[in-house]
């Protein structure tokens, strides 16, 4: 298990630092140029978000709840 840290900034949020690879770097990068998020951090909170949902919804409606 990671060591995780409690420190938080002023908006509640914590820093993780994610190993990915160069092509997803690049695919988010794009999406900042194209001006669709105001930055890299945007992105993966949105694609982080948006996974949660999906996943933990699909737990919920096929009764797999732990």
């Amino acid at each position: 298990m990671e060591k995780v840290s409690g420190a938080r900034d002023k908006k509640g949020m914590r820093l993780i630092s994610v190993k990915m690879p160069e092509a997803l770097i690049e695919g988010m990068d794009e999406l900042v140029r194209k001006g669709m998020y105001p930055s890299r951090s945007a992105v993966m909170r949105m694609a982080v978000r948006d996974l949660l949902k999906s996943e933990l919804g699909r737990i919920k409606s096929s009764g797999q709840e732990r």
